[in-house]
This record gives C-alpha cells, sequence and structure tokens, in this order.
C-alpha cells in the first residue's frame, strides 16, 4: 500500500490560524454587550394646581433627563436618554388639561435614536424641578416634572385673589364679629327661652364670686386644615376601591364650610384639590397664614379589616404612646416617598426650624385641643381609644402651632368605609371637630403670638 504523502507544514499552520480566528470570533459574540434595551414607560399622570403642576412619567428602570428653557415663547426642553417613543408616552399630548395653570401644550418626539424630547409650551415663567424616585409601594420608577411658578404664591393673597377671603382677611360673606366676641361651644350658646348652664337659678343661694375680667379675642383666628395625601399618594385603600385622599378632601370641605360660619374664624386648606404637598410644606403653609391651629385630616387602615374607630394624635417627643400610633406615624410618614418629594429641593431653613424645635407649649397646647376634638367625636362614633395619643407624626412639627392629626375612621374596616363614603356621617364628624375646636379656643384664646422667623 502507498504511502500517503506528507501535509505540508505551512498549509497546517494556516488552517490552524483559521480555527483560531473562528473561536475568537464566537468568544467576541458570546462576551460582547449587546446593544441595551430602550426603557418603557408604563404609565404617564398630570396633577395641574395653582401651587404647582407636576408630569410623571412612571417606567420600568432608571431614566436620566436633562432639561433647559427657551425663551420667547416660553418652553421647558427635556431630553430623555435611553428612551423609545411608545403609545403610552404619547399619550401626554392628550393629558393637557385647558385649564393647566402652566402647561399650555406638550410636543412629545424621537430627537435622535434613544432620546425621546419633550417640549412644553409654557403659559407663565416657571422654575423646573427634574427628579427621579425609586420604586415604592405599587410604583416603579418614576421621572418627575414639577413646574413651580417663579413668584411663589402667597396662600393669603391666593385666597383674596380665589374670592373665599376678603382684604380685611374676613371670609367672603361672613360679617366681620366685634373684636371683643370670643366665639364659644355650642353648648354653651344661650338658646331663645332655655337657660344657659350658666343662668342663675332663683331657688338656690348664689355665691359672690369676684370678677375676673373677661379675656377677649381681639383678631380673627385662622385654621389650617390638611386633607392627607393627595396626588401621587393615594393613601388607604379601602375595600370598596374607595381612596383615602378623595374622602379626607371632602371632609375637609364641609369642615371648612361649618368652621367659616362662626363669626371670626377663617379657614386656609393645605390642598383644595387633588394634588400633592410634600409634609414640610403643610407646615409652612399654616405658617405663612399665621395659623392659630392645625388640623390633619385621615381615614386609617390597618393590616386587619376589624380595627375600627376615630382617633386624634398629637406630637410626641419622646417616642410614641402605643405601637399602633407610632406604626401609623411611620405609615404616614412615607407620604412624601410615594407622593413623591423632591428631597434635594428642600428647605433648608424650614428643616433647621423643624428640628430644633422648642415644643413642650405646642405640645401641650396640642393636647388640650386633641382632647376637647376627641370628646365631640366621642358623641358620634366610636372612639379607637379613649385617650389622645402622641407619636412622631411630621405633618404635626409646626413649633409655633397647635397641631393634630384626626383619623376619622377605618377605611380598611368595610362597615367604617361606608360611613366614611355616607354624607351624613361625613357631616356629623365636621360637626364634632367644629365643637372641639371652639371649645378649646373658648377656654384658650390666643391673644398674642410668638412666630419662629
Amino acid at each position: 500500500m502507498p504511502a500517503t504523502p506528507p501535509i505540508p507544514a505551512e498549509p497546517i499552520a494556516r488552517r490552524r490560524r483559521t480555527v483560531l480566528k473562528a473561536g475568537g470570533t464566537l468568544l467576541l459574540s458570546v462576551f460582547a454587550p449587546l446593544p441595551a434595551r430602550a426603557a418603557q414607560i408604563l404609565a404617564v399622570r398630570v396633577w395641574p394646581a395653582e401651587d404647582y403642576t407636576r408630569v410623571t412619567l412612571e417606567n420600568d428602570s432608571d431614566l436620566k433627563a436633562t432639561h433647559f428653557i427657551v425663551k420667547d415663547p416660553e418652553r421647558l426642553v427635556v431630553d430623555i436618554e435611553g428612551l423609545e417613543l411608545n403609545p403610552t408616552l404619547k399619550t401626554l399630548v392628550a393629558k393637557i388639561q385647558s385649564n393647566d395653570p402652566y402647561i399650555q401644550q406638550v410636543r412629545v418626539g424621537q430627537n435622535r435614536p434613544n432620546v425621546v424630547r419633550l417640549v412644553f409650551d409654557l403659559k407663565a415663567e416657571i422654575k423646573p424641578q427634574v427628579f427621579t424616585l425609586p420604586p415604592v409601594g405599587v410604583y416603579k420608577h418614576r421621572l418627575i416634572f414639577d413646574l413651580y411658578p417663579v413668584q411663589e404664591i402667597d396662600p393669603i393673597a391666593a385666597m383674596i385673589e380665589k374670592g373665599e377671603w376678603s382684604k380685611d382677611g374676613t371670609p367672603v360673606g361672613q360679617e366681620p364679629a366685634p373684636k371683643d366676641v370670643l366665639p364659644l361651644p355650642d353648648n354653651k350658646i344661650a338658646s331663645p327661652g332655655v337657660p344657659s348652664e350658666a343662668a342663675p337659678r332663683p331657688d338656690i343661694p348664689q355665691k359672690t364670686e369676684p370678677k375676673v375680667p373677661a379675656r377677649k379675642l381681639t383678631r380673627m383666628l385662622t385654621i389650617a386644615l390638611d386633607p392627607g395625601h393627595g396626588g401621587e399618594d393615594p393613601g388607604a385603600i379601602g375595600a370598596r376601591g374607595s381612596r383615602e385622599k378623595d374622602i379626607v378632601l371632602a371632609i375637609a370641605k364641609r369642615l371648612k364650610f361649618k368652621i367659616e360660619e362662626h363669626p371670626n374664624m377663617r379657614v386656609m386648606l393645605t390642598r383644595d384639590g387633588d394634588f400633592f404637598v410634600p409634609l414640610p410644606q403643610r407646615v409652612e403653609k399654616a405658617r405663612k397664614v399665621d395659623a392659630d391651629l392645625f388640623v390633619s385630616i385621615h381615614a386609617d387602615a390597618f393590616v386587619q379589616p376589624s380595627a375600627r374607630g376615630a382617633s386624634v394624635f398629637v406630637l410626641s417627643e419622646k417616642g410614641a404612646s402605643s405601637s399602633a400610633a407610632r406604626w401609623l406615624a411611620n405609615k404616614e410618614n412615607t407620604a412624601d416617598l410615594i407622593g413623591g418629594a423632591n428631597t434635594r429641593a428642600a428647605d433648608k431653613h424650614l428643616a433647621s426650624v423643624l428640628f430644633d424645635l422648642s415644643t413642650t407649649a405646642q405640645i401641650n397646647d396640642s393636647l388640650k385641643v386633641g382632647k376637647a376634638v376627641l370628646t365631640e367625636i366621642g358623641g358620634i362614633a366610636k372612639l379607637h381609644k379613649g385617650s389622645v395619643e402622641q407619636a412622631g407624626f411630621v405633618v404635626l412639627k409646626a413649633p409655633d402651632i397647635p397641631s393634630i392629626l384626626v383619623e376619622t375612621a377605618f377605611i380598611s374596616n368595610p362597615e367604617e368605609e361606608a360611613r366614611l363614603l355616607d354624607n351624613g356621617y361625613q357631616d356629623q364628624i365636621a360637626d364634632a371637630i367644629v365643637k372641639g375646636i371652639r371649645r378649646y379656643f373658648a377656654k384658650n384664646p390666643p391673644l398674642a403670638k410668638n412666630r419662629l422667623t
């Protein structure tokens, strides 16, 4: 058998190089990074309000955005990287309402590969805040655009402009009461033909008491009402799908009307629509109108639907009065995470005031008004606990304003959720809170104030 001829060395070497090249190509295809997948916009929401307009883009990953202002006419231009235009993002155009205070319209387009551009045509000069929020609760990543007016809104001027307060500070439609008239509790006001508790009885010998000069109210009383949650933060959700933010706003509006029926009393709402106000800003709004009292309205939720009853809370310097109070305060204090507060833009001055509190007098006054309100609520509803509770609620940290948080009922309890949705119960709870407030001020008329600046 003839011998096989030897294979030349050069072709063998060339074949080895070919095999190595093929293997190298395979390795590169395995380890080379794939093109980045474009982020997906999951939802688009717009929250117009007089305070500011918020636009939220909820997405499945963290987005990077740059923005700049273009003048004549005013426009806000936002470029979002790592994004391809999709049908959900296109719906933003239709979500801009004609009555939006700050946005005329918005244009959305693919500016270049992997970059989407938003152009907001503006109605006024604005200060934009653009920031991201990590996933929390039911939300994924969020990219937030907050459009604030350049001229900060004065809450008193806003109330006058809306026609709710007159220029002298009196609620519209209310005649100013004489300056020496003090609003008394309802059950202390004598009706015609009905003797009051203080009326002398002829069958009982009367003691002669030394006369004490009456304390006079010399100015308008201002109550700051704070409907909890709002906007991105729905609050607790009931079994019927009712949202805490809607219920407490309805109760607060009823309460405002009832308070302003009384002479020398007026109300400022921290929010009068469906938008979110960060917790420290709620406190600051109350301080800007020189409020005499801050009342935050909520509707409890608990892990067990059997929990029931109304509660009143005040601030604590030394820890919560119960584990339930601590749990609730922790839950309510997460509102800024859910609602979406821009912590980078926080007012450092306000923060220093809030965390350097001289709170003993404030807490003592808060306990007094809390007890008065809880007593009145106990006359029309079941109480969760028969005494005022204390915990570290951020929204109660006004250093110079008595502040209470009223949990009107448990929205997580189906029976109480039905009551919260009932107009009759909303009226009753509002009446009870008014009576408690008036009872407190009858005994503690605010003659002077020393506001922190």
